[in-house]
């Protein structure tokens, strides 16, 4: 039985179309996944390049984290390098005025003895008589030594004379004891040399002679003369400590 041409035509033009269709499926399919692909590739790069970015980025923040550091080091640095300048500044200025203190004390250290030899210059020509003459010289050494009193005192320096105060061993040296019932029991007597102190520091105590067999001295005026000696020790630990 042969087969009518127009149904072999009609096979053939399906076959045709099948395959066409086929072809254009395959030709899908190779475009989907070569754009599959591309796009793979592209997200690939672009993750490597967000990677790379972020990379970048964790560097620069541990740059900048380091930059606050050394700034922050920095700074502390010479926050510590201004305190070190200042305590050396106030040190060094102390350090001047202690050695200055501690020259111009052996200074009217050193003088002392020669205001001790005027004044007994002075106090022996008093009781020597003489000429009108000799009494200008006699007038003219007391000035000078007046004048010597002035400039020392304009540096601090005021002498102790304590006859008739109470003793105060901090301030005086006993080198006798004079029985007299009517003063205060430790009261002095006689000063042989006077003492000086420089501000509030006794550069040299008063030679003195003090009472006894008096009778005791009032509480008050006795709580004022340990309160004076108590001042003037705490000044010198003040002294000694700086």
């Amino acid at each position: 039985m042969r087969v009518p041409v127009e149904v072999e035509d009609e096979k053939n033009e399906q076959v045709d179309a099948e395959e066409e269709r086929a072809r254009v499926e395959a030709a899908i399919r190779a475009g989907e996944e070569a754009a599959e692909r591309e796009l793979a590739a592209d997200a690939d790069k672009l993750r490597e390049e967000r990677d790379e970015l972020q990379k970048k980025l964790a560097d620069v923040e541990d740059q900048i984290e380091a930059a606050k550091k050394e700034a922050t080091d920095a700074t502390d640095r010479m926050l510590r390098l201004q305190a070190d300048w200042e305590n050396y500044r106030r040190r060094t200025a102390a350090e001047r005025l202690a050695e200055k203190e501690r020259a111009a004390e052996k200074l009217v250290t050193n003088l002392l003895p020669v205001i001790d030899d005027i004044e007994r210059a002075i106090e022996h020509a008093g009781a020597t008589e003489g000429d009108a003459q000799f009494q200008q010289f006699v007038d003219g050494v007391s000035a000078v030594h007046a004048k010597v009193l002035a400039v020392l005192a304009k540096e601090g320096v005021e002498p102790i004379d304590p006859a008739g105060e109470p003793f105060d061993p901090l301030a005086h040296q006993a080198v006798g004891r004079v029985e007299d019932a009517e003063a205060f029991d430790e009261t002095v007597a006689q000063v042989y040399q006077k003492g000086y102190k420089m501000g509030d520091k006794v550069i040299r105590t008063a030679m003195v002679t003090v009472t006894y067999g008096g009778p005791k001295r009032p509480v008050e005026q006795a709580e004022d003369a340990g309160a004076d000696a108590d001042a003037n020790n705490e000044d010198e630990n003040e002294k000694d400590e700086a």
